[in-house]
């Protein structure tokens, strides 16, 4: 549609998650009319991630060295291990500043559509990471989708002979959030994570 350069950036832009035809379009011309230096900035802080940016050898959150900041720090809980399937979700938890234990990045999800198997995933890296016995919970942090509650499954049946706590998070109503549209899912697990009620 466009010539040269710009239809390149365009479709580059929409190579990315999340963002469709209209939105590459967007940026596209945000960035055509954008200041050179900040255009300049964004290329090389993009380079750099390239260049700087892996994943760390112990738990597989993104990391600028070998081991991410988490793994280095000395305060963290060394006996519980909560398993998530992308570094984004090692973030989101960490923002609600509850979990002071370790993680494990598993790097996806079993999913046979999309042909990934437990071989794709970094399971035997953490069966490796339990093997010292210093582990005592680990907590099965899946999304509560169908692929996230299979993986969550398959990892509870592997760890049970281990002896380890094996726990998942409770998931339910949302704060102000309605019954009436709550599907299915949400409003049965909200009826099994029932707690009691101290008046």
């Amino acid at each position: 549609m466009y010539e040269g350069v710009v239809q390149s950036l365009i479709d580059e832009l929409g190579r990315l998650p999340g963002i469709g035809p209209k939105g590459a379009q967007r940026i596209a011309f945000h960035l055509i009319a954008a200041d050179p230096a900040d255009v300049r900035r964004l290329a090389a802080t993009l380079v750099e991630m390239t260049q700087r940016v892996r994943f760390c050898s112990t738990c597989g959150n993104v990391a600028q060295e070998d081991e991410c900041q988490i793994c280095r720090d000395q305060r963290r809980d060394l006996s519980v291990i909560c398993v998530v399937e992308e570094p984004k979700d090692v973030a989101a938890i960490e923002k609600i500043r509850e979990f002071r234990g370790r993680y494990h990045v598993l790097g996806g999800v079993i999913s046979p559509i999309d042909g990934i198997g437990p071989d794709d995933l970094r399971i035997r890296e953490l069966m490796a990471r339990l093997a010292d016995g210093e582990v005592t919970e680990v907590i099965l942090a899946t999304d509560p989708n169908l692929e996230g509650e299979a993986t969550a499954t398959y990892l509870a049946r592997m760890l049970k002979p281990l002896g380890l706590r094996v726990t998942r998070p409770a998931s339910g109503l949302p704060v102000g959030g309605d019954l009436e549209y709550a599907d299915e899912v949400t409003l049965g697990r909200a009826f099994e994570g029932r707690r009691l009620l101290d008046v």
